[in-house]
């Protein structure tokens, strides 16, 4: 059995059009031809495959100055109110897209409680656990963020640049204010 839809001559039923890789969401307009919803009908990339083309198509069109190598990107920008640089490593584990920011600074073993309380407020603060106290055991243990999205995820060049310019705000913010709040 077939349901008239909105468009006459043709048939609908639960199922029709929605296979692997179509968005039911976009339609054309019947009169130009075009998108009615720009944007929802753009390429959809396998995330564990064009990574890199993903991050390098962000940083090209930010300008921002970026170093290759074979298992990471990494970004640099400046923390102009605590004067630092902040590095963004973008990388992979097995199944993540892994984004590691720190801002360069080394804590001292008198910094490590007040650094954590610091994590601590910022992740209870923005109900998102990113931010936390790196290599404790390690000779230089330092503040860092990491924010990850599974590699099995399927997004697109727009959806993937609103996320990393988000990333990246977040990086800028939470290191601004571990510096002014808690001067580390």
């Amino acid at each position: 059995m077939t349901v008239p839809d909105s468009h006459p001559g043709r048939e609908s039923y639960p199922g029709r059009d929605s296979y692997a890789g179509r968005d039911p969401y976009a339609r054309r307009d019947s009169f130009s031809g075009r998108d009615s919803h720009p944007g929802r009908n753009s390429e959809i990339y396998d995330l564990g495959t064009h990574w890199r083309q993903l991050v390098q198509n962000w940083v090209a069109r930010r300008n921002l100055h970026t170093v290759h190598d074979t298992v990471s990107v990494s970004l640099q920008f400046d923390l102009q109110e605590a004067g630092r640089v902040v590095t963004v490593r973008f990388m992979t584990t097995r199944k993540l897209l892994v984004a590691f920011a720190t801002d360069g600074n080394f804590l001292r073993q008198d910094q490590l409680a007040i650094a954590a309380a610091a994590s601590n407020a910022w992740n209870t603060e923005q109900l998102n656990p990113m931010l936390s106290v790196w290599d404790v055991r390690g000779p230089r243990p330092c503040l860092a963020g990491v924010c990850d999205l599974p590699l099995t995820c399927r997004i697109t060049q727009a959806d993937f640049d609103a996320l990393a310019h988000d990333w990246v705000d977040r990086a800028r913010q939470m290191f601004s204010r571990c510096h002014q709040v808690f001067k580390l």
